[in-house]
């Protein structure tokens, strides 16, 4: 059931071109371990028997080789234990902002879906390192989602459907703001006005809330 929804989450970021190819990854807590989509498999050829468990030694639980993003999927799980799924993408308007290595700031009041008053980005560190898992997770600090600089996207969820649901309002939010700058600098919100944004959020609808 887990792995199935795992391979419909990736048919799903790819079909909404938040992915392309081989690009991203997705990781599913278990019990006691972690599943993670294995490495070099695009979205088409994933099949459920694909997925790999993970052990949170980062030993390889049976076979497959996990994506190179692993230790990221690891550290997060290990450190939020409100967290049920991770998804990483290299979405065409987060990366673009990634690669300016450009935070995203409170230009609108749905920045407040990623859990604060900004969305973080990283320094540009190797990928599948565990300097770059490192500084996500500082970057995700009171926050279910960064960039990672010159590079992608993560989004964080209580179970796999919120993180994909807050990687498309990521992706949507970055597209706003690289509009919003081609015409000037957008105006801000105030910490008090997004403070306000937040506690709203602890008690509005459904589709916001972990």
């Amino acid at each position: 059931m887990v792995r199935q929804a795992m391979v419909a989450a990736v048919r799903r970021l790819s079909a909404l071109g938040l992915n392309r190819g081989t690009s991203g990854n997705v990781g599913v807590r278990l019990a006691q371990s972690f599943l993670v989509t294995p490495s070099g498999v695009g979205a088409e050829e994933l099949q459920p028997d694909a997925m790999v468990e993970m052990d949170f030694d980062g030993a390889v639980l049976g076979q497959g080789q996990p994506s190179s993003e692993w230790r990221i999927h690891r550290d997060i799980l290990a450190a939020r234990a409100e967290v049920g799924a991770v998804v990483h993408t290299h979405s065409r308007y987060a990366t673009t902002l990634a690669c300016l290595q450009r935070g995203v700031p409170a230009f609108h009041y749905m920045i407040a879906a990623a859990g604060g008053d900004s969305i973080r980005c990283t320094p540009y560190v190797l990928f599948g390192t565990q300097e770059l898992s490192d500084l996500a997770l500082q970057a995700l600090d009171g926050r279910k989602a960064c960039l990672l600089g010159n590079h992608g996207m993560l989004a964080l969820g209580a179970d796999l459907k919120a993180a994909v649901a807050l990687a498309v309002e990521v992706e949507a939010l970055c597209e706003q703001y690289w509009s919003a700058l081609q015409l000037g600098a957008p105006k801000l919100l105030g910490k008090r006005q997004m403070q306000a944004v937040l506690e709203r959020f602890k008690t509005y609808g459904q589709r916001l809330q972990d």
